[in-house]
C-alpha cells in the first residue's frame, strides 16, 4: 500500500490511461470495426501480458531461470474449471480465481523453497520439473477428470474482464518492481553475494518474486479456462512455458513494457498467419529469428514507458529555463 500512495500521481495517469482504452475498444465494438475474430484476439493477448510480465518479474527482475509457469498456470486453470461447473454463477467465478491464486501460493512455496538455492539451468530443469509433476498430478486425479479433460466450462471470462484484470495485474507488478521490495529483487539480480553482505535476504527475496509470478500465472489460467469453456492437462505442457518465455525474450528481459509490446506483437502476427496453414509456424518462427538477431536484446531491450521519467524530465527542463 506504501508503495501505491508514492506512486499515486503516476497510477492515476495509467489508470485514465486504461479507462480511455476500454471506452475506445468498447466504441470500436459496438461500431462493428472489432468483430468476435478480433476480439478473441485481444482477449488471447491480454492473458498472454499477464503470464509474460509475471514471468518477466521471475526471469528479469528477480534473475531466477524459471520454466515451471505452465504449471501454476494449470492449478488456476482448474480450479476455475471445477469451481464453476459446480457454482455457474459470477461469485463462484471469483471465488474460483482466489482459490487458485491461493493454491498456486502454495504450490510456490513448496517448489521454491528448495529449487530457488539452485542458480541457471539448474533452476530451469527443476522448475521444469515442478511444473511436470503438477501437470501428471492433474493428469491422474478423479476431480479434474484425468487425461480427459473439462469441458463445457461456464464462460464468465469476457473481454472486459480479461481487459481489467490485465490492468490490476500489470499496475501490481509495476508498483512491486519500483518498492523497496522491488529493488532488493534487483539487487539480488546484479549480484547475490554482495547483495548478501548488504544484509539482504537473497531467498525470501526470491521466493517472494516467484510466489508473485506464480500468483499472476493462476489468474491466467483462470481466464483461460473461463474463456475457452475447455481444458486438458496437455495444454499445461513444457511448450506452453516456453511460449511464454518467448515472449519475454522477445519483448526484453527485464521490462514490462517490452513483455506487453512483444505480447501485442506475436498476437497479431499469430492471427495474421491463420490462413497460412501449417506454413503459419515456420513463418513466425522466421520472424521470430529476424527479430533476435537484430535485436537480440529484445524488442525493448531493458526500456519501460513510465510517466515517472517523463514528468522528472519535464521538470529537469524547467529548471533549467530559469
Amino acid at each position: 500500500m506504501t508503495i501505491l500512495k508514492a506512486n499515486f500521481k503516476y497510477n492515476v495517469s495509467w489508470l485514465i490511461i486504461m479507462v480511455a482504452g476500454f471506452y475506445l475498444m468498447n466504441t470500436l465494438m459496438l461500431m462493428g470495426i472489432i468483430d468476435s475474430f478480433i476480439e478473441n484476439m485481444l482477449v488471447v493477448i491480454g492473458i498472454n501480458i499477464i503470464l509474460a510480465t509475471g514471468l518477466n518479474l521471475v526471469i528479469g527482475f528477480a534473475g531466477q531461470f524459471s520454466l515451471g509457469h505452465a504449471g501454476f498456470m494449470a492449478i488456476g486453470a482448474y480450479a476455475t474449471a471445477i469451481i464453476t461447473t459446480n457454482s455457474a454463477t459470477a461469485g463462484g467465478f471469483y471465488t474460483s480465481i482466489v482459490v487458485g491464486v491461493i493454491i498456486a501460493i502454495i504450490a510456490a512455496i513448496i517448489v521454491g523453497v528448495p529449487t530457488l538455492r539452485l542458480r541457471g539451468d539448474y533452476l530451469a530443469i527443476a522448475t521444469m520439473g515442478a511444473a511436470e509433476i503438477i501437470r501428471i498430478i492433474i493428469n491422474n486425479l478423479q476431480i479434474t477428470n484425468g487425461p480427459s479433460g473439462m469441458f463445457n466450462i461456464p464462460q464468465f471470462a469476457t473481454w472486459p474482464v480479461v481487459y481489467i484484470m490485465v490492468c490490476v495485474t500489470t499496475i501490481l507488478i509495476a508498483n512491486f518492481v519500483r518498492s523497496r521490495a522491488g529493488r532488493a529483487i534487483k539487487s539480488v539480480r546484479e549480484d547475490e553475494i554482495a547483495a548478501e553482505s548488504a544484509g539482504i535476504n537473497t531467498t525470501n527475496w526470491k521466493l517472494a518474486a516467484f510466489v508473485f509470478g506464480a500468483a499472476t500465472a493462476a489468474i491466467a489460467g483462470s481466464l483461460d479456462a473461463s474463456y475457452l469453456q475447455t481444458i486438458a492437462p496437455t495444454n499445461f505442457g513444457i511448450m506452453e512455458s516456453i511460449s511464454i518465455l518467448i515472449i519475454v525474450v522477445l519483448g526484453g528481459v527485464g521490462s514490462l513494457t517490452g513483455s506487453v509490446v512483444a505480447a501485442v506483437v506475436l498476437g497479431i502476427l499469430d492471427t495474421a498467419l491463420q490462413n497460412f496453414g501449417t506454413l503459419r509456424m515456420v513463418i513466425y518462427a522466421a520472424a521470430l529469428i529476424l527479430i533476435m538477431i537484430f535485436k537480440p536484446t529484445g524488442l525493448l531491450g531493458s526500456h519501460e514507458l513510465s510517466f515517472k521519467h517523463l514528468f522528472s524530465g519535464t521538470k529537469r527542463k524547467g529548471r533549467v529555463r530559469s
